[in-house]
């Protein structure tokens, strides 16, 4: 497989791993669009590629989430679902995708003022859910997401456009250096990592579970890491991380006897909709990777129950 000039960001193609410098802005419209961080947050988002708010929503509202949750990770109908991904060595729930279109609760929380707004602002448009999910890392069972830039599988494998979406991450339950937190490398967003290896198709069947292509070649991941180390995303529940779609992270294995649950929920801007996926593959499901569900976001001013049935129409 050749590599193309037209690309900016080529990757799994037969030149093998290079290190590219970002062409994307980080904040769009400098951050003028909508009203949110503050500049100081703003600026720490631009330098690190992401930013944790502590304390973002009360306990509350994480109690009901997590019950939701709970609930969705034992519905048997939702299990049975391709949407349910497991460990890959147990049948312990790794993951549970589409989860805004799976919940009603789920459904208003991505359109939550506090992470909508976010997402406008730093995107500089309206946005959309580009995929949601939930991630689930149990005491002893919960295996790791080694590590890797979300851009480069979205951009090889869905078509993605441009560096112009981020994810943030509703942490649930404690995250603490135990069990697994998220882990991102500061400054990383600025470098794309070109990864070796042709992508097989239906990739998605294994990456889910493990993944082994779009991964940074080791001399790559540790240039990023000798110049901006890594930090842990350790917070209490209620905490949000919002991080660039080009910060290359990871989460290690969690064989601690503490769960570890997370809701993330990506938002990409309506102005970089997902072209044709490289090489020829074929489109991936619509819960990994939304093309048909992309109108834009009207915010609420909560999630809570009560305006569940307004969030999913």
């Amino acid at each position: 497989m050749t590599t193309t000039m037209s690309d900016l960001y080529d990757s799994r193609t037969d030149r093998g791993a290079a290190i590219i410098a970002r062409q994307d802005p980080v904040v769009y419209g400098d951050g003028a669009y909508a009203q949110a961080l503050s500049e100081q947050q703003l600026d720490a988002y631009a330098s690190d590629g992401f930013l944790m708010i502590e304390d973002l929503f009360s306990p509350g509202e994480v109690q009901m989430l997590l019950d939701e949750i709970q609930r969705m990770g034992k519905d048997r109908a939702i299990l049975a679902r391709e949407e349910a991904i497991t460990e890959p060595n147990s049948d312990a729930l790794r993951s549970v995708f589409r989860a805004h279109e799976l919940s009603p609760l789920l459904s208003g929380l991505a359109r939550d003022r506090r992470l909508i707004h976010v997402a406008r602002q730093i995107l500089g448009s309206e946005v959309y859910i580009h995929q949601s999910r939930i991630n689930m890392k149990p005491g002893f069972k919960g295996e790791e997401f080694y590590w890797h830039s979300d851009f480069e599988t979205w951009h090889v494998e869905d078509g993605m456009p441009a560096m112009r979406a981020l994810s943030c991450s509703l942490l649930l339950t404690e995250n603490n250096a135990c069990n697994g937190p998220l882990m991102l490398v500061p400054g990383s967003h600025r470098h794309f990592i070109a990864c070796q290896g042709e992508t097989p198709e239906h990739h998605y069947l294994s990456s889910l579970k493990k993944q082994e292509y779009g991964v940074p070649d080791p001399i790559s991941l540790q240039l990023l890491v000798e110049q901006g180390g890594i930090r842990a995303m350790t917070a209490g529940a209620g905490s949000v991380v919002f991080f660039d779609c080009n910060a290359m992270h990871g989460s290690n294995g969690n064989i601690s006897p503490w769960p570890r649950a997370n809701v993330f929920m990506v938002y990409n801007s309506v102005e970089n909709r997902l072209g044709a996926p490289k090489y020829g593959l074929a489109p991936r499901p619509e819960h990994i990777a939304a093309r048909r569900n992309g109108q834009a976001l009207v915010a609420l001013d909560a999630f809570t129950m009560s305006n569940a049935g307004r969030a999913m129409s």
